[in-house]
């Protein structure tokens, strides 16, 4: 009961940063999804720019992966910021790194890695992660345009 409010303010603050690191806005207004993606945490409408949608994509190596995609008006990934990992460290963790989730800035069209016949390198030795946030990414992508 002592720790909870901080907890909460904690979280809402990286929350917060995350959605204008990959979206900077004046104001993020939560919009209601409808859509069947049950891997879609949440869309905020990112003032005029566009959504910012939170994911949290199955299939990475640890189960607990959850990302925050900008997406702007016209489809395009503004940026990703990994929010929450139980992935390896020194290996999957790496997703968060400038590295791997700066390739997704500019995307438009399907995200894939590179052994799938898309653009994205995938992290050494962590495929599974890559593949993982790959599919976040186009989930996002698609809610945003099934709300927008």
């Amino acid at each position: 009961m002592l720790t909870g409010p901080a907890i909460a303010a904690n979280q809402k603050a990286k929350t917060d940063a995350a959605m204008a690191a990959v979206l900077p806005a004046d104001s993020y207004d939560p919009v209601e999804y409808t859509g069947d993606d049950a891997t879609i945490k949440s869309i905020n409408k990112a003032g005029d720019a566009g959504y910012v949608v939170e994911v949290a994509p199955p299939g990475s190596f640890s189960g607990t992966l959850t990302i925050m995609v900008g997406v702007a008006n016209d489809g395009t990934v503004t940026g990703v910021e990994i929010t929450k990992t139980a992935e390896t460290s020194g290996l999957g963790a790496n997703a968060g790194k400038p590295q791997f989730k700066d390739q997704f800035a500019g995307l438009t069209g399907t995200a894939a890695v590179t052994k799938d016949g898309g653009t994205i390198n995938a992290i050494t030795g962590a495929t599974i992660t890559s593949r993982a946030v790959c599919a976040g990414v186009n989930s996002a992508v698609a809610a945003a345009a099934s709300v927008g």
